[in-house]
């Protein structure tokens, strides 16, 4: 992910999403020879993972340089592409392997990847683009102030051309990016536990199946609406992020108590649409936290950041249920950790407030000195 934002900022964001389309697609076509295990970790593995990390990464930082006022409706609308395209494809892969063989399978696969690539060359590049940044998007110049548009193009992100690694260093960065490592500790669990949990309980293999339909569908919805509520920005976006992570932890603190496919259903949908509302505006959160102009420094460093939770979480809570004996301990371990995430949102809203106060006052104009208030002109001549 930082590999990616820095190319972003060194070339385009058109060149790094179709770079990244070619290593998805070399990844799968080369894993179709399968010559050992240390291949298939190399093609399938490295190079694909590359191409996707080269994709998504600028698919989602472009979108929020394309819109400011809308930016949470435009994040939410893009993310939730990932939802339906998952309940769809799941399906479709089994059918490809049982037809071609899960090596014809990887070919098809990588070629319908090349269409990454189409994406790619559909992305305006920023640079000439008027939807940078409300400066750029509402105000319009005369066509004799041609010198003060050019200059303002030369103070828009796309012209920064260095990555910011001072990032690590503000404190406001740092606080949501361990909010980030405590979520991804979390939410990679219960998609985990969730069907040994449900086989735990008796329920036939054909329904627990169908946990992960509604878990794609709920998140869906989750996404949608909760971008269009942000857009509406009755609510501190911040604030509703804090208030979707509390919420999922609550449900996912209840859904030990399930006993049967219908409560444990019920549950699960409360998990997946929480957490598509998450989903849906922890970007733009992120976007609001650094400014624009650093977005794209942050967001790789963010997900490189955030992705260390993912590494620890699942095996942390595997052995928290090995220990218990129990399935419902991994979601009571990932309801804990969601608490303590939220913690620091509160931490980092805080801090902004209190940064935006003192603000305030240093640019307070002071009082006039003179004593009748018909000699201020005399102050200003």
């Amino acid at each position: 992910a930082p590999v990616a934002s820095s190319l972003c900022v060194q070339y385009t964001h058109r060149t790094v999403v179709i770079t990244g389309g070619l290593l998805a697609f070399s990844g799968m076509a080369l894993g179709f020879f399968g010559l050992n295990i240390v291949w298939m970790y190399a093609t399938t593995g490295f190079l694909q993972g590359l191409g996707i990390s080269f994709s998504w990464t600028p698919a989602i930082s472009i979108v929020s340089h394309y819109f400011s006022k809308k930016r949470a409706l435009a994040n939410a609308i893009a993310s939730a592409g990932e939802c339906a395209f998952a309940f769809m494809f799941g399906p479709f892969f089994q059918w490809l392997i049982s037809q071609y063989g899960w090596k014809g399978s990887l070919l098809i696969i990588g070629g319908i990847q090349l269409n990454i690539c189409v994406c790619g060359v559909l992305m305006r590049p920023l640079a000439s683009s008027c939807l940078l940044d409300a400066s750029h998007c509402e105000t319009e110049t005369s066509p004799g102030n041609g010198a003060s548009r050019r200059d303002k193009e030369d103070r828009s992100p796309s012209m920064h051309k260095t990555f910011n690694w001072m990032l690590v260093r503000r404190t406001e960065f740092v606080l949501y990016a361990i909010f980030g490592i405590l979520a991804a500790m979390s939410f990679f669990v219960p998609p985990l536990f969730l069907v040994p949990l449900s086989y735990s309980l008796g329920i036939d293999e054909s329904w627990t199946a169908s946990l992960l339909s509604i878990l794609a569908m709920v998140d869906f919805g989750g996404r949608l609406l909760c971008g269009w509520y942000a857009n509406l920005h009755v609510t501190k976006t911040i604030h509703l992020l804090a208030m979707t992570i509390t919420l999922i932890s609550t449900s996912l603190m209840l859904l030990p108590l399930a006993n049967n496919y219908l409560s444990l259903a019920i549950f699960t949908g409360f998990y997946g649409f929480f957490f598509g509302t998450t989903v849906a505006i922890h970007i733009t959160v992120l976007a609001d936290v650094v400014g624009m102009p650093e977005f794209d420094s942050a967001l790789g460093l963010f997900m490189l950041i955030r992705s260390t939770g993912g590494f620890v979480g699942p095996p942390l809570a595997g052995l928290i249920v090995d220990m218990a004996g129990d399935y419902r301990a991994g979601f009571y371990m990932a309801g804990a950790t969601l608490v303590l995430s939220a913690g620091f949102l509160i931490i980092l809203d805080r801090l902004q407030q209190r940064k935006k106060r003192g603000s305030k006052i240093r640019t307070k104009p002071e009082k006039s000195t003179l004593p009748y208030p018909s000699l201020h002109i005399l102050k200003h001549q």
